[in-house]
C-alpha cells in the first residue's frame, strides 16, 4: 500500500474501520457474545502497561452495569471459535476480574495491517474526560438523577471519596 494510502487510512476513526452497522452488514462483520476463554491478546496492541488501580475500576463498573462497548476480535486460525482480540483488551481484562462469563464483541475478518491500524487508533483517539468535564458528568447525575455518591461510586466503579473530590 503507498504512504499516502496508509496515510489516508490512519487518519480514518475507529468508525469507519470497523463499520458503523459491523453488526449487520453480511460477510463483514458479526456480532455475537463469545465466551471470555475463546480470546486472547493481541501481540500487536500498542498498550503494554494496564494500571491495576484502573483495572479494579474498569471491573467494578463492568460488574454493575456489564459491558457497554463490545470488542473487536478477529477469527484465529480458522478454528472458528478462537478469536484475537484487537481493540478492549483492557474491557477483556476488566470482565475476566468481574468474573463475567461471556462478553459482546464484533468479529471481524482483517489482515494483520488492519488488525494493527485498528488498535493503534483506538488507543490514539482516546481522549480522557478532563477533572472538569468528570465532575459535571458526576453532578448531572446526582442532580438530575438521584444518585448519591454512593451510588454513582458503585455504578463508575470509583471510590465515593473520588466523587466528593
Amino acid at each position: 500500500m503507498a504512504v499516502s494510502a496508509q496515510k489516508k487510512r490512519l487518519g480514518r476513526s475507529l468508525a469507519s474501520l470497523i463499520g458503523e452497522d459491523a453488526g449487520v452488514t453480511p460477510g463483514v462483520a458479526d456480532q455475537r457474545n463469545v465466551p471470555l476463554s475463546s480470546l486472547r491478546a493481541s501481540r500487536f496492541n500498542p498498550r503494554r502497561n494496564f494500571s491495576e488501580a484502573q483495572l479494579a475500576e474498569l471491573s467494578a463498573s463492568i460488574g454493575e452495569r456489564g459491558l457497554v462497548q463490545p470488542l473487536v476480535v478477529r477469527p484465529l486460525g480458522g478454528s472458528g471459535d478462537r478469536y484475537e482480540i484487537v481493540a478492549g483488551e483492557r474491557r477483556w481484562r476488566a470482565a475476566q476480574r468481574a468474573k463475567l462469563h461471556e462478553v459482546p464483541v464484533i468479529i471481524r475478518t482483517l489482515s494483520d495491517q488492519e488488525a494493527i491500524e485498528i488498535a493503534i487508533i483506538e488507543n490514539v483517539q482516546r481522549e480522557d474526560l478532563n477533572s472538569i468535564e468528570e465532575g459535571e458528568g458526576y453532578h448531572l447525575l446526582m442532580q438530575g438523577h438521584g444518585y448519591t455518591q454512593e451510588d454513582l461510586a458503585k455504578v463508575i466503579g470509583k471510590s465515593r471519596s473520588h466523587l466528593a473530590n
